[in-house]
């Protein structure tokens, strides 16, 4: 049976913030935030996995000193709008390291993507050999980010 978030109490929501802030705490660290014994936290967050409120740890990287300083968002309009279009496109998405992110959306294109590059070159070529063959695509709108205000994975949670 799966856990709801009303079956999260306070110590749980403190544990999966702190968790977000670092990834990396310590158990022992983690227990004393939230005070409890460190065998506690760590069943606490085991269950916390388990029910799927913790999907995995990773390390945020600096996109500008490993060559991917350009980030670029792409609006994506497919020719047809039909289950095997959507995952043929999907399908297609899921294997480009340069698609960051893709996004089915509702208004006035169907995918929104976020992609990374190099520079404005670099995405070009992406766009000619890669995007534009996509599956079904149609139409593309592409926008270019000036300055990353801000960037975060954070939920809100207290």
């Amino acid at each position: 049976m799966s856990t709801t978030l009303l079956d999260l109490d306070r110590i749980d929501l403190k544990i999966l913030d702190f968790l977000q802030e670092d990834g990396r705490i310590s158990n022992l660290k983690l227990a004393e935030k939230v005070a409890l014994s460190p065998t506690a936290v760590l069943a606490r967050v085991q269950r916390l996995t388990k029910d799927g409120y913790i999907l995995g740890y990773e390390a945020r990287l600096n996109p500008l000193q490993l060559g991917a300083s350009m980030m670029v968002f792409v609006e994506v309009l497919l020719d047809r709008t039909t289950p095997n279009v959507f995952d043929a496109f999907k399908a297609a998405v899921q294997v480009r390291p340069e698609i960051m992110e893709c996004h089915m959306v509702a208004g006035g294109f169907d995918y929104l993507l976020k992609t990374r590059m190099a520079d404005m070159l670099a995405y070009r070529e992406f766009a000619g050999t890669v995007l534009w063959q996509l599956p079904g695509v149609r139409e593309t709108r592409t926008y270019a980010v000036m300055e990353e205000v801000k960037n975060s994975t954070r939920l809100r949670l207290l």
